[in-house]
This record gives C-alpha cells, structure tokens and sequence, in this order.
C-alpha cells in the first residue's frame, strides 16, 4: 500500500472528517486553517480561512454544501464548503471542542471546554436551512461533567446526544429534555481520559479510544461494553470500517513525551484489530509522531490518518486486503 502524503497544514492535525459521498475529505489541524482534499488522489481543492486558533473538530452536511468548526478561538464556524466563506460564526464564552451535525443536519451538537471557572458544556444549535435565517440561540445546554468533553456525537434518530472525555466517563443524554440517562459503569468503563469516540456507519454502536492504553466498543442504546482493544500506547484516535468487521486505533505518546520513543523512521503506527476477535490484524507504520486524527471511507475501500508531524497519509487498500484470513 503506497500512501499519498498530503502536506497542508503546518501544524499537528486533530481531526479528519470524509463527505457522505466519500469524494472529499476535510482536515483540521491546529494551524487555524481547516482543509478540504480530494479524497481519490489527494489534492488539495482549498482552505476555510477565518478562524484565530487550533481547530478542534468539524463535520460536514449530508449534501456536503455547509461545513461546521469548532475552534480554540471560542467560535464555531458555518461555512459554505464550496465557495469557501464563513456564513455563521456562533460565539461561546470558551473554546469550542467538538462539532457534530445532527442526522438531516437541522441540529448541532458543539462542545465547549472548562475555561476560567466556566464549566465544560454541551449546546445544542438549531442549524436554519436558509443561511440569512441562522440564528446563535441554544436549544438546549447540558452542563455535568467535569473536565473537558472530548467528543460529543449524536445517537439514532437525534434522540440522544452521547459524550466522552477527560473524566472517562461515556454518557448518553436525552436530546430533548437535557436529561443525563445512562452513564458508563466504573468498572467496565476507560480508566483515564478518553480522547475520541467513532460511531458505527448506522449508529447502532461506537468506538471510544482512551488514555489508557485501550479502545472499546458500546452499545448506543443501552451502554452496554461489548469489546475492549487493547493496545500497548495511548489511544488518540480510533475509527471503524464500515465494510469490514476491522477497528483501527492510532497513538502514541503526547507531544510533551515524545521524545522518550523511537524516533527513526516513522514509528507510529495505526493498528487494526479485528472488530469481533479482538486480535491485532497488522499495522500501518508512516507517520512520525503521533496520530491524533483517523477516519474510514464510507466505502470502506481507504482511510486516512493525520499526525502530530502536520501530514495526512491516505492510504488506499490492496486488493489482498479484502481477504484477510484470520
């Protein structure tokens, strides 16, 4: 597998996002400039230029018309994806975290961060179909958890809105009433940060990566643990296939800790394991420091990763992929 290295950002990357479609791919990355690629070759078609800090997290319309960020500035951005320009900027008292459009992409889900005695918090925006009628009003805000929220996602059919991060609990939360249902249990549950959650491509299940060493699998509705993945370095990205029973997790060390690892020749791997059997299928080595961001084509056929070394690699499977005996 040859990957295409796509060099755009000059910053460590944070997060990777692919249209509905699959034909484009949008990166953000802590260079203040969100990304979009073409997802087949790799070429860059343009940049979101208009926020003033590291880009934490985007999401991209089912239509693929309008773009949503969130960024340490404490904005959220609305952009239209093809001309490029922010039609909408949603303004928050701390930075904005994650950013996840709702299914039919009327909804948003936007995390914000605990920030000089403010706590972290959960808003809900209504997102208007006309862009002259977009308005800043919360439809809801779920406060609770301490530390900051990693990644906020919405669950089948809009009902709920599940969140993970610093406190390494998994919560689900009622969308309409703001009222906290279920929540991870201790003993199955990560036992430090978690740092990325990844639903399945029909949301019946989800991936969450952690701190711990370890990835694991939820039920959506019930919470339920189903699997756990674990892996020998921190997890700060997973990601699943939607074609395969295949999960990835990439990591490493944190930035500050990096030099205490191997530092020849990309070391830092993204590491598949199969979905059901829980064993390590192989590894796809690259980058040259940690993989902070990973996302699967929805056709299952490719994925890219994006590093702490400010590269995305998008790497198209071999046909002999496709027949992995395990």
């Amino acid at each position: 597998m040859r990957p295409i290295l796509m060099k755009g950002h000059e910053r460590p990357l944070t997060f990777l996002k692919y249209n509905r479609e699959g034909d484009l791919l949008f990166s953000c990355a802590k260079d203040h400039n969100p990304t979009v690629w073409f997802a087949d070759n790799g070429e860059r078609l343009g940049t979101y230029r208009g926020h003033n800090g590291a880009v934490w997290s985007c999401d991209v319309s089912r239509d693929s018309t309008r773009l949503i960020t969130g960024s340490a500035d404490q904005t959220a951005k609305l952009w239209d994806v093809q001309t490029g320009t922010p039609y909408f900027t949603f303004n928050f008292d701390s930075p904005t975290r994650s950013v996840d459009f709702a299914v039919g992409d009327k909804l948003a889900v936007i995390t914000t961060d605990p920030f000089m005695g403010l706590p972290s918090a959960i808003h809900i925006k209504q997102i208007a179909r006309d862009p002259d009628d977009q308005t800043g009003e919360s439809v809801l805000i779920l406060k609770g958890p301490t530390g900051r929220i990693n990644r906020a996602v919405w669950g089948p059919l809009n009902k709920t809105v599940v969140s993970a991060g610093e406190d390494s609990v998994v919560r689900i939360w009622d969308s309409e009433t703001g009222e906290l249902l279920v929540e991870s249990d201790k003993e199955d549950g990560h036992k430090r940060a978690i740092t990325s959650l990844s639903k399945s491509a029909d949301s019946s299940h989800f991936l969450t990566g952690s701190l711990d060493k370890s990835a694991k699998l939820w039920d959506t509705r019930t919470l339920t643990l189903i699997k756990t993945y674990v892996t020998e370095r921190p997890v700060n990205a997973v990601t699943m296939s939607p074609l395969l029973d295949h999960v990835v997790l990439g990591g490493g060390q944190d930035a500050s800790a990096v030099t205490t690892t191997d530092h020849r020749a990309g070391k830092f791997e993204a590491k598949f394991y199969h979905k059901i059997l829980q064993e390590e299928i192989g590894g796809v080595k690259g980058h040259f420091g940690p993989i902070n961001a990973l996302a699967f084509n929805p056709d299952g056929k490719s994925f890219s990763s994006g590093g702490e070394d400010g590269y995305v690699r998008l790497h198209h499977f071999d046909p002999d992929y496709f027949s992995i005996k395990i």
